[in-house]
């Protein structure tokens, strides 16, 4: 409710025919505020903009699964192709910058940082968050093509690493990159080199000719790349394993575990949903530090509702690092709340709605308080 007694006002700048805009206006019709008034991301774009009224909670949800907006954004035909990631985030952030009034669940600073990993690296390494080792974090100079990318993982003593897009999503333009002593060189990548293009694709791939490499890379290049050490992951039932953990209003709700027989565990590239409840046991007292520092890399992101981080756990389940904090990284479908957590029962989406309590915010901003997972701070929404 809001201060008049009320049901909240929520407002929902997205692709109106996603599943995404179905399962949150369930979980506000569930918590009894109506369905929320959807505002289209092309109408944004086109239109330069929108105005929202000031008692409005205003979400933002992924432009992404619309071949309409991807052309808006990215200023490309194929929705498969790879190219045009740095075009997208300026035009992004242009689109944000354009939403005038209403109570806003995030801030267009931190939307900048999140989808830029060499930004969102640095932040975290600033605020002592566990990363992997990178030589483009931050501001550094970009790498421009496949020799100076070669060249920066040997100055970083790097001979396993993930070559990234600066602002890519969903494993988009993602290379895990291997080199041996003898020069040799190999990539696993779902892009696909097709007629001097680059396209995603559903099927892993591995490329060993170096040639071939190195036209890949030269094309990403552009666009901005980020490169981080290739960590040797904990595995489970025999396949590589990492975990995404919601944060929402400052605390760690929900965990789903990903398991492949490739280094890339994303689902819709044949990972699958591992068992939690064994990560748990694997984990043993580890467990509360590894949420812990799911926290504290949300806390980085203090004028953000909710966030979701990827964790990679490290062989034997006993160290933990952040490889990547996502804006939009709450669409787990059928998951509920962690047991004994804030959100123990409740989608990711009715989280959201209750963390913010019976009264609207006029902006979202965290406070600390005492953490149940670790010995320094967690946050809550402040009303």
């Amino acid at each position: 409710m809001d201060a008049r007694g009320g049901a909240l006002r929520w407002a929902v700048v997205a692709n109106g025919e996603n599943r995404r805009v179905a399962l949150f206006t369930g979980a506000a019709v569930a918590a009894g505020h109506g369905a929320p008034r959807v505002v289209e991301w092309r109408d944004v774009l086109r239109e330069g903009g929108h105005d929202f009224a000031d008692d409005e909670i205003v979400r933002l949800d992924s432009p992404g699964e619309d071949a309409q907006v991807d052309r808006l954004l990215r200023g490309v035909d194929d929705p498969t192709r790879v190219e045009g990631s740095a075009r997208w985030y300026a035009r992004f952030l242009d689109g944000v910058a354009s939403l005038r009034g209403g109570r806003r669940l995030d801030a267009p600073a931190d939307l900048a940082v999140l989808f830029d990993k060499r930004l969102c690296h640095a932040r975290l390494r600033e605020a002592g968050v566990p990363v992997p080792v990178s030589p483009t974090s931050g501001g550094t100079a970009p790498a421009g093509d496949w020799p100076e990318v070669r060249a920066r993982m040997a100055e970083a003593g790097l001979r396993r690493a993930f070559v990234k897009l600066a602002h890519g999503s969903s494993a988009s333009g993602v290379l895990a990159v291997e080199t041996t002593t003898a020069g040799r060189v190999r990539a696993t990548t779902s892009v696909e080199l097709a007629d001097g293009r680059l396209h995603n694709s559903l099927r892993v791939r591995h490329y060993t000719d170096e040639s071939e490499v190195a036209a890949i890379v030269d094309r990403l290049a552009p666009d901005g790349l980020h490169i981080e050490r290739w960590l040797p992951k904990a595995s489970l039932g025999g396949r590589s394993a990492d975990l995404r953990v919601l944060v929402v209003a400052g605390r760690a709700t929900h965990a789903v575990v990903r398991t492949s027989r490739f280094p890339l565990t994303n689902l819709h590239l044949g990972g699958t949903r591992g068992d939690l409840s064994a990560v748990r046991a694997l984990a043993g007292d580890r467990w509360a530090q590894a949420l812990g520092i799911c926290e504290r890399a949300a806390a980085c992101f203090p004028e953000t509702l909710c966030v979701g981080v990827d964790l990679l756990p490290a062989v034997g389940w006993r160290r933990f690092a952040v490889g990547e904090v996502n804006a939009f990284g709450d669409l787990l479908p059928r998951l509920t709340g962690l047991p004994g957590g804030p959100a123990e029962g409740l989608d990711t989406y009715a989280a959201q709605i209750a963390a913010l309590g019976p009264r609207p915010p006029t902006r979202f901003v965290a406070r600390p308080t005492p953490s149940p997972h670790h010995g320094s701070r967690t946050l809550h929404a402040s009303l």
